[in-house]
C-alpha cells in the first residue's frame, strides 16, 4: 500500500474502484445523471459508468449547477463515491459538502491523474488528507 497527501477535503473516508482521465469535469455538461454514464462524446471517459467510482479528473468546470448537481445525484443514488482533482473549485467543494461526497485536491506527489489509473482500489480519506492506493 502507498499513501499520497493531498488538501484537507471534503467528506467521509470511502473505497473503491478508480475512474480516471486527464480531462476536465462538470456535472452538468460531462454527465447523464439518469443513466450514471459520462455523456458529453469529447469527454475522456464518455460512455463509461460513474456511479460508485472514485473519479480522478483534472479540475473542475462549472458552477452552482454543477454543485446543486452532485446533491441530485447522490439523492438518486446515481453518484461517485469520491472526486479526487488537481485543482477543485470552491463552489463544487461547497456541492460536494451539500451532497455529503468526498472530495479532495492538491496532491503533493503531482499530477494526480498520472498517479492513480483506471481499475485500482483506492482509500480516500478526506479529513486526513490522504488517498492509499489498496493495490
Amino acid at each position: 500500500m502507498k499513501s499520497f497527501k493531498c488538501h484537507t477535503g471534503i467528506g467521509d473516508t470511502v473505497t473503491g474502484e478508480a475512474l480516471v482521465a486527464d480531462d476536465n469535469f462538470s456535472a452538468r455538461y460531462d454527465l447523464d445523471r439518469i443513466n450514471g454514464v459520462f455523456s458529453r462524446p469529447q469527454h475522456k471517459l464518455h460512455g463509461q459508468s460513474y456511479r460508485d467510482k472514485i473519479l480522478v479528473l483534472n479540475t473542475a468546470k462549472g458552477g452552482v449547477a454543477s454543485a446543486w448537481m452532485l446533491h441530485e445525484m447522490k439523492s438518486r443514488g446515481i453518484a461517485p463515491l469520491a472526486i479526487l482533482f488537481n485543482q477543485a473549485n470552491t463552489i463544487l467543494m461547497q456541492g460536494a459538502a451539500l451532497a455529503d461526497m468526498a472530495m479532495c485536491d492538491q496532491f503533493e506527489d503531482g499530477d494526480v491523474t498520472t498517479l492513480f489509473r483506471t481499475g485500482q482500489q483506492l482509500r480516500v480519506d478526506p479529513q486526513a488528507g490522504l488517498v492509499t492506493l489498496l493495490d
